[in-house]
């Protein structure tokens, strides 16, 4: 069954901010489209509707149309629930399972009213989004408590939500102080500063937090990185089309490539070697300058890649040295050392060490983030309702060698992360547009 056809509209209520008006927005749903971001903290989607009026009954008890009989006016809640159209797709979207899964209307936009319909587009953002700009992290968190667990205390302390998926263990502990940040902001701002439990003592750092269907997940990249691929694999194959292939649902319908390698960009960010040289308060001391040569070419052999090991070209035509061997940043800092221990003021105490070691983390962390984007790919397929961002998927591209047609690109085919989703559904089918981003090339 080819799932680019529409689904169905099961459920499409939106209710009121006191609870006391409903409306069924179902029939008159032109595109409803959902998002999910791995850099973002929260999911996403839009409704279009077009309504021909005589829908509600307005305060003065006269029918009116939706946008000003309801009114329309943002924090109205919408229920919403959309079937699966194959066997792949039989769980659909599904935000209605309870009021905590509702969806909020965030803001009303691209309104059009003339004397036989109303248009308008429903910005829809959900619970927790609303209580982040209402709530405030003042909480100072021991430097004792790993940065996992002080994201799980987040989560429900500050944002009240239940909704927790995956969130991976951090073996560094971290402590730090709220400032009166907003959850989100504290929450992104930690993901740096992780690394990873489950790969071990050559665990890189590097951290996203955002949310799924599923819920909210604060994920290392190496676990992304070495998860288990989806169980089907996507091919393109342009200009064949057999509406009988059972394999359609995993057809890539369209592709274009937005950017293969940012040379410039990664020496500008010290992606491949930097130099790391930081102050001590407590012993008003630098660090050792021997230590602070960072090299990709030391550190990614220790480390999984979605596709081969990484190649670096020479710095000049008559030089032996790669990118990989001279640094192109030179960052500095002040460590963060002394200032949340409970311990008195002793200058060259070994007992007080550095608060999640930078020398540990932050070439790691900028290296891990900035290679991932080594390849960035748009594609469209069928709705697949199984897909999140942060899934892992494999891809066949055919070669342009027209004798040679048959075979893959053993470039471009290989192992990619989601990077962002969307699952649009209109009049012509219903869709799943991902970005898609890996490292490096090759399978």
């Amino acid at each position: 069954m080819y799932s680019s056809k529409p689904s169905i509209y099961e459920k499409m209520i939106i209710e009121s901010a006191d609870g006391s008006k409903t409306a069924d927005i179902s029939a008159g749903a032109f595109l409803v489209t959902y998002y999910e971001n791995l850099f973002s903290p929260m999911i996403t989607a839009k409704i279009i509707v077009v309504n021909t009026g005589d829908s509600i009954t307005g305060e003065d008890g006269k029918i009116q149309s939706l946008y000003n009989g309801f009114p329309l006016r943002g924090g109205e809640r919408v229920v919403l629930k959309i079937s699966g159209n194959s066997e792949i797709n039989k769980e659909g979207l599904d935000f209605s399972k309870d009021p905590s899964h509702y969806f909020y209307v965030a803001s009303i936009t691209n309104v059009l009213v003339d004397s036989q319909r109303e248009t308008f587009t429903l910005n829809l953002i959900p619970r927790e989004a609303i209580t982040n700009e209402t709530s405030r992290v003042g909480k100072k968190f021991p430097a004792s408590q790993s940065i996992s667990d002080s994201v799980e205390n987040i989560l429900k302390e500050y944002l009240k939500s239940d909704k927790i998926n995956i969130i991976d263990k951090t073996q560094n502990p971290y402590g730090f102080i709220g400032n009166l940040k907003k959850p989100f902001t504290i929450l992104t701002w930690l993901s740096s500063k992780g690394v990873p439990v489950s790969t071990g003592k050559d665990a890189s750092a590097g951290y996203l937090f955002y949310q799924t269907k599923d819920g909210f997940n604060f994920r290392s990249l190496d676990d992304l990185i070495t998860q288990e691929p989806y169980e089907e694999k996507f091919v393109y194959t342009p200009n064949i089309v057999d509406f009988q292939d059972p394999r359609n649902n995993f057809k890539i319908l369209s592709y274009g490539t937005n950017k293969n390698q940012d040379l410039i960009g990664n020496l500008e960010r010290g992606t491949y070697c930097s130099y790391r040289l930081f102050f001590n308060p407590l012993t008003f001391e630098y660090t050792n300058p021997e230590k602070g040569l960072f090299k990709l070419d030391d550190y990614q052999k220790e480390v999984k890649n979605l596709g081969r090991e990484i190649e670096l070209p020479p710095i000049s035509d008559d030089s032996d040295l790669t990118l990989g061997d001279v640094p192109s940043r030179y960052m500095t800092a002040v460590l963060d050392i002394g200032t949340m221990e409970k311990k008195p003021f002793v200058p060259k105490d070994p007992s007080v060490s550095e608060n999640c070691d930078p020398f540990k983390i932050q070439s790691q962390a900028i290296m891990r983030y900035n290679i991932l984007f080594t390849q960035v790919l748009e594609m469209t397929i069928p709705f697949n309702a199984n897909l999140r961002a942060g899934s892992c998927i494999e891809c066949e591209f055919p070669k342009l060698d027209r004798a040679k047609r048959s075979e893959p690109d053993s470039e471009q085919s290989g192992l990619y992360i989601i990077k962002e989703l969307c699952h649009s559904f209109d009049s012509d089918g219903s869709f799943t547009k991902m970005k898609l981003i890996r490292d490096t090339f090759g399978n």
